[in-house]
C-alpha cells in the first residue's frame, strides 16, 4: 500500500504564473516529439531521478538536448552511434549551473525510467515525472543543482500529489544505477523538508 503524500499541496497547486498545461514557468522549454498520454485518470506521483552526460562524463554541450529531440548526430562520437536512434526523454533536465530545461509537460507521459517497478507497481513512465541531472553516474553533483532541483521538486508536488522520490536505481535494480552514490538525498531532503518516508530507504 503506498504510504500517504507528503501533504505538499497547497493553494498555488494551480497557479497559472507557475504551469500553464503541466510546462512550468521557469524551466527552459524545448519539445520532444518522445512522449505519450499517461494511462486515463492517471497522474504524477513519483519523482524519478537520472543522471546524464554526453559523451558520459563530458559537460556543457547540447547533446542531451540533441538526445531527447532525435537529433543527436551520430558520427559525432563513437558512442552516439549506439544511441542516436534511441527514442527517450524526460520531463526537466538540469545542467551544472542550475541552467533547467523541460522536453514534456508533466501531465505526459514522458519516456525515461524504461522497464521498471515501484511500491508494486510497474511501468513508472506512466505515474512519474523524470528529471535528469547533468552528471556522471556515481559522480557528485553542483550545488546549483541542488538549488534548482529542490525547487522544481517542491513546485512539483504543488501541482501534482507526489507521494515519493526515487532514483531511476530504485526503480530499475540492477539495470540502471543512477544517479549513484554522489548524489546526497539527505542534502536534498533537508531543503525540501519532506518526510523520510518520501525518499529511498537506502539513501536514508
Amino acid at each position: 500500500m503506498a504510504a500517504s503524500p507528503p501533504k505538499i499541496l497547497s493553494e498555488s497547486a494551480n497557479d497559472p504564473t507557475l504551469w500553464a498545461k503541466g510546462w512550468y514557468r521557469f524551466a527552459r522549454p524545448l519539445r520532444s516529439p518522445n512522449f505519450g498520454p499517461r494511462p486515463q485518470s492517471m497522474v504524477a506521483s513519483l519523482i524519478v531521478l537520472h543522471s546524464i552526460s554526453l559523451p558520459p562524463g563530458q559537460f556543457g554541450g547540447d547533446e542531451v538536448q540533441q538526445l531527447f529531440t532525435n537529433q543527436l548526430p551520430a558520427h559525432a562520437h563513437p558512442y552516439f552511434a549506439t544511441i542516436h536512434t534511441l527514442k527517450v526523454s524526460a520531463h526537466f533536465y538540469v545542467r551544472r549551473g542550475g541552467e533547467l530545461w523541460q522536453f514534456v509537460s508533466c501531465d505526459d507521459r514522458a519516456w525515461h525510467a524504461g522497464a521498471s517497478a515501484f511500491d508494486g507497481r510497474t511501468n513508472c513512465n506512466d505515474f512519474s515525472v523524470g528529471i535528469e541531472l547533468e552528471g556522471l553516474e556515481g559522480d557528485t553533483f553542483e550545488p546549483d543543482q541542488y538549488t534548482t532541483l529542490s525547487a522544481l521538486c517542491a513546485a512539483i508536488a504543488q501541482r501534482y500529489p507526489i507521494e515519493h522520490i526515487a532514483g531511476h536505481e530504485h526503480v530499475a535494480p540492477g539495470r540502471k544505477f543512477d544517479p549513484g552514490p554522489g548524489f546526497e538525498w539527505s542534502r536534498l531532503q533537508r531543503t525540501l523538508g519532506w518526510p523520510a518516508r518520501c525518499f529511498p530507504a537506502t539513501s536514508r
